[in-house]
């Protein structure tokens, strides 16, 4: 059996505890058959060939121009990409072209921590099985592209300095292609305790092995 080749990249805000967010899952990487590699850098992207996936967790920071066109390049190739909350869909906010790969920017979270649940609105191997779940976290409201195969939704309630908000349907988890590459989002996941969310956690876990080569 070949062994598959994933990139963890972590980095950024450490609000989001990129290193211990994504140590929840390398163990779930390695034992599906995954040589996973760790790397604090995008310099990383330099360099893809032969990797499978690439799971991102680097709040808002930049990216090199060479380093995006290196994971850019590597997703056209069929490399999947991964990720969740701001680790992906906060990621690089000066660089255009990387959100239209993620198909989506996250624009803000209106209420803070708040209860709110997640809709599953597909039939998708992804979620199969999980009709909703509820949590207690950061609600992204986000800017999406219409492109996205959308899995899962969350309504918004109206906020007193928003309220053009109330009953704003968002996503909150998708998956999309970029050339051959496969890519997975879902917004849930600002600390650690949402990842071990069982529902989050299994969306989270077959979003990764679905986006992989």
């Amino acid at each position: 059996m070949t062994t598959r080749r994933a990139l963890v990249v972590r980095g950024g805000w450490e609000g989001h505890s990129p290193v211990e967010a994504t140590e929840l899952f390398i163990p779930f990487l390695e034992g599906n058959g995954y040589e996973v590699t760790v790397s604090d850098s995008t310099e990383s992207y330099l360099d893809l060939d032969g990797t499978d996936l690439v799971l991102q967790c680097v709040t808002m920071s930049e990216i090199d121009a060479d380093h995006f066109k290196g994971l850019e390049a590597a997703l056209r190739r069929g490399t999947g990409f991964a990720g969740w909350h701001g680790g992906i869909v906060d990621s690089f906010r000066a660089n255009a072209d990387y959100s239209f790969i993620t198909g989506g920017q996250f624009i803000s979270h209106p209420h803070g921590f708040t209860d709110y649940r997640v809709d599953v609105v597909a039939d998708h191997p992804i979620v199969e099985g999980i009709t909703h779940f509820d949590v207690h976290t950061e609600q992204y409201y986000v800017h999406y592209d219409p492109t996205n195969t959308v899995l899962a939704t969350t309504t918004f309630q109206s906020h007193p300095d928003y309220p053009w908000i109330e009953g704003a349907v968002m996503p909150a988890v998708w998956t999309r292609t970029w050339g051959a590459g496969k890519v997975f989002v879902c917004t849930v996941g600002h600390k650690l305790d949402d990842l071990e969310v069982p529902e989050v956690r299994t969306i989270v876990e077959r979003g990764l092995l679905w986006a992989s080569k």
